[in-house]
């Protein structure tokens, strides 16, 4: 990762460096250039949005820095970050943007890059464009000479070209039809889509948190806070109930008794019921350093092989094409099924869960039974700097106390959010107490040595 690039492209509060308008032109310019050396580059750019109030504003800008260096955008609108990803793959887009901070608020946004293939970046292609974004005075003298500069076209149907994609991941197995549900979509990308495609499937829908503003995406809603979607589960005697974050590329699961599940269970769900249907012709699922340990455990026990990436789902991608793997994710609740799709998809994701609920005629809350759940404890803390953890004394110390008390049964993890300037630290644990406890203790002293 760079000084502008995290986990997941670049992001930041909308309106100040880097996401202010100024170095979205840049941005614009270094994406254009950067892809001008590529073979068979069509000279066409796709940018996508969520629903942030700052999207127009930096959408504008990324394309007029783009337009400036002789090249063509085309505006996809409000869409998912999976659906502008499939568009630039199938449609001849030399990359694609979405102007997007997934699950963070309203205040933030970001921009995450996808190659023409529609898989996102390496850390060696960002470093790139970061370098070409800092040092743009090269560029901004050959957008000077340019005469013909880019025109800004408008996708049409680019939703509709989406939902029939997704529709078309379904063309083996059961149908959903009838399937009772409730669709939670962060006041987001999927306020539209969403509910448009559960009803096309012939499911029964009530969606929630679909009226976006500008300034309520992820605001107590969505993936980061199903609460009221679960409450609402329950009132409405629903089947199962699927929360989407702000970009729509997470899903966070809630049973027919109102209790969420977290990625990592809806990832042991989808594995085993891919193992079963021959699926997983190598036996192999790629997860992060985040996993529970408990999902590792589930695995071993189905016979399946169990590889840890970094954390960010570009790394679990890079580990599944190493591994010749065709599903992962997070337990943030990105999940890759590489045989559809080149990135997380939350509404693919979806699909596939109801789907194994169907084949196996279980319901929701039975089938998580496949996965023990760990008690774990996550604490953000703010800090003001980013110094390599294991040369922190203080730090190291805290977290080999904790280790020691642990033993075989539980873990910590340290690191850096990759997205946000916040040190996570992470315990899981044979008890809840214990590992709320263990973990507020690391979480004091990052606190007092770096906040």
């Amino acid at each position: 990762m760079g000084e502008l690039f995290g986990t997941d492209g670049i992001r930041g509060i909308a309106n100040h460096y880097p996401l202010d308008c100024e170095t979205a032109v840049k941005a614009g310019r270094a994406i254009a250039a950067y892809f001008d050396g590529e073979k068979d580059a069509a000279d066409r750019f796709l940018i996508g949005q969520d629903t942030r109030i700052s999207g127009d504003m930096l959408v504008s800008a990324l394309s007029a820095g783009i337009c400036s260096m002789g090249k063509d955008v085309y505006l996809a609108g409000v869409i998912p970050t999976p659906g502008a990803a499939y568009l630039t793959a199938t449609d001849g887009f030399d990359a694609g943007i979405v102007i997007s901070a997934s699950h963070n608020p309203f205040y933030d946004n970001g921009f995450k890059l996808f190659k023409g293939d529609g898989y996102k970046l390496s850390d060696e292609a960002e470093r790139s464009i970061e370098k070409l974004i800092k040092d743009d005075g090269s560029l901004y003298k050959k957008s000077k000479t340019i005469k013909q500069m880019g025109t800004i076209h408008l996708v049409e149907n680019a939703l509709d070209h989406y939902r029939h994609f997704l529709q078309s991941c379904l063309s083996t197995g059961p149908s959903l039809d009838g399937m009772k549900l409730v669709i939670d979509c962060s006041n987001g990308a999927a306020s539209q889509i969403a509910p448009m495609l559960f009803e096309k499937l012939n499911t029964t829908v009530k969606s929630i948190f679909c009226r976006p503003n500008g300034i309520n995406i992820n605001n107590n809603c969505g993936s980061q806070h199903p609460g009221v979607l679960a409450k609402t589960v329950m009132a409405e005697n629903a089947d199962l109930g699927l929360a989407f974050d702000g970009d729509a590329d997470r899903l966070i699961a809630v049973d027919e008794n109102g209790r969420v599940l977290s990625g990592d269970q809806v990832m042991a769900i989808c594995a085993k019921d891919m193992m079963e249907k021959g699926q997983l012709a190598n036996p192999v699922v790629v997860t992060t350093v985040m996993s529970n340990i408990g999902f590792a455990a589930a695995l071993k026990q189905m016979g399946i092989t169990h590889i840890k990436a970094n954390v960010g789902d570009r790394y679990v991608m890079e580990e599944m094409l190493k591994a010749d793997a065709v599903f992962g994710g997070e337990d943030s609740g990105h999940m890759i099924f590489l045989d559809h799709h080149t990135t997380g998809d939350g509404m693919l994701a979806a699909l596939k869960l109801m789907q194994a609920m169907r084949s196996s005629g279980k319901p929701l809350s039975e089938l998580a039974a496949v996965m023990t759940v760990f008690p774990q404890c996550l604490i953000n803390v703010d800090v003001k700097s980013k110094p390599e953890i294991d040369m922190i004394d203080e730090i190291m110390r805290a977290i080999h106390a904790v280790e020691n008390e642990l033993r075989d049964n539980g873990r910590v993890l340290v690191r850096y959010s990759g997205t946000q300037p916040q040190c996570r630290v992470m315990v899981e644990g044979p008890t809840v107490q214990e590992t709320k406890s263990l973990c507020q203790q690391i979480a004091s002293v990052v606190e007092k040595v770096l906040g």
